[in-house]
């Protein structure tokens, strides 16, 4: 993978993290920020395709996942830049980056949906346990690995919502 992108300016970043940890930090934000992409990007497929007799409630839940998910791009983009270094921003980036996959096929059912987004929260849980104790213990960056728990456990809430309505 290749590094985020270079220092801002000629100003001197001085937040206790030398310019190798805020780019392996920022490296690892930015897969966050591609799965949650991904992730953002199906779920929305999802709220608009939604069929049957539990649409409304489908319909309604997929719209408040996207929306949460929306916003916690724009927190992980704007991490990366408090880092001093550029976001990507582009789709191909993104699936370039990311480690859970798009949805690039036809019309499924409501159970696949759900499926889908739960082993896809799942995912980035996963990676998430892993990145956070990789910030703090190779980087040195408490303050991301706080971060990076706080979307993990909202991941963690959207997983066993999905997965209460496959029981």
């Amino acid at each position: 993978m290749q590094t985020c992108g270079i220092q801002l300016g000629m100003s001197t970043i001085s937040i206790g993290l030398d310019q190798s940890q805020r780019i392996g930090v920022a490296n690892l934000l930015r897969q966050t920020l591609a799965d949650e992409y991904v992730l953002y990007t199906k779920t929305r497929k999802y709220h608009w395709n939604v069929e049957g007799p539990h649409f409304h409630d489908l319909h309604k839940l997929f719209e408040s996942q996207y929306e949460e998910i929306d916003e916690t791009i724009d927190a992980v983009a704007e991490r990366i830049r408090a880092l001093g270094l550029y976001s990507t921003g582009s789709f191909e980036e993104f699936l370039k980056d990311a480690r859970i996959n798009e949805d690039a096929g036809g019309q499924i059912g409501t159970s696949q949906m759900t499926e889908n987004l739960l082993s896809d929260h799942e995912s980035i849980i996963r990676s998430l346990r892993v990145d956070l104790v990789k910030a703090a213990e190779s980087y040195g960056d408490a303050g991301n690995q706080d971060f990076l728990t706080g979307i993990m456990e909202a991941h963690e809430k959207a997983a066993w919502m999905l997965r209460s309505l496959l029981r």
